[in-house]
């Protein structure tokens, strides 16, 4: 019995250090020498962190864009898509009220005019991007809340896109483009 138990206890001691103590650790020592020292990108304005770069954020006044809705609730710590298909009926009643909801914020859009990530959430839950068309589709909405010429929000969303290394997808960070257009005066 010894001769199995002793082993099992070592190796159990030896596993504790090294994926509960040392690889922590050796991640920690990698965060550290990102860009934001592994605290994340922070936004601020005025000396007030007002959001996170890389995390989405709600809006839900008509006075600004709104981003990719959230299967987490916009919560980092629960971070995660709803794993439900088109064919769960749930899932259909939220997208469905999604949709409704769009439509009755957004007077003049038709259904089939609506990108899909405006009422579907991403695998993450917390995508801080829509593609440009999706911040496009919102502007006239925008433009009516906030007394702005629709042309002066085009521009702002021209000139917050970015276009992606990999596939060329042309995005925008909702939060960042919120911001923007908290500087922007009325007509």
């Amino acid at each position: 019995m010894k001769e199995e138990l002793f082993p099992a206890i070592r190796l159990t001691l030896v596993c504790i250090v090294l994926f509960c103590v040392a690889y922590p650790l050796f991640v920690l020592g990698i965060a550290k020498l990102a860009p934001a020292k592994g605290e994340g990108e922070t936004i601020q304005r005025n000396g007030k962190t007002v959001g996170y770069a890389r995390e989405g954020q709600s809006f839900t006044s008509d006075n600004y864009f709104q981003g990719r809705p959230s299967a987490a609730g916009y919560n980092a710590a629960s971070s995660a898509g709803s794993n439900k298909g088109p064919s769960d009926p749930d899932y259909l009643k939220t997208v469905s009220a999604r949709i409704n909801s769009f439509l009755v914020h957004n007077p003049g859009i038709e259904k089939k005019d609506i990108p899909s990530e405006l009422v579907t959430a991403s695998g993450s839950g917390l995508d801080p991007d829509i593609s440009a068309a999706a911040a496009l589709v919102q502007v006239p909405r925008i433009a009516k809340a906030r007394n702005i010429d629709a042309a002066k929000l085009e521009s702002l969303i021209r000139s917050n896109t970015n276009s992606s290394v990999l596939n060329g997808i042309e995005k925008v960070n909702v939060l960042l483009l919120n911001l923007a257009l908290d500087q922007i005066k009325s007509k």
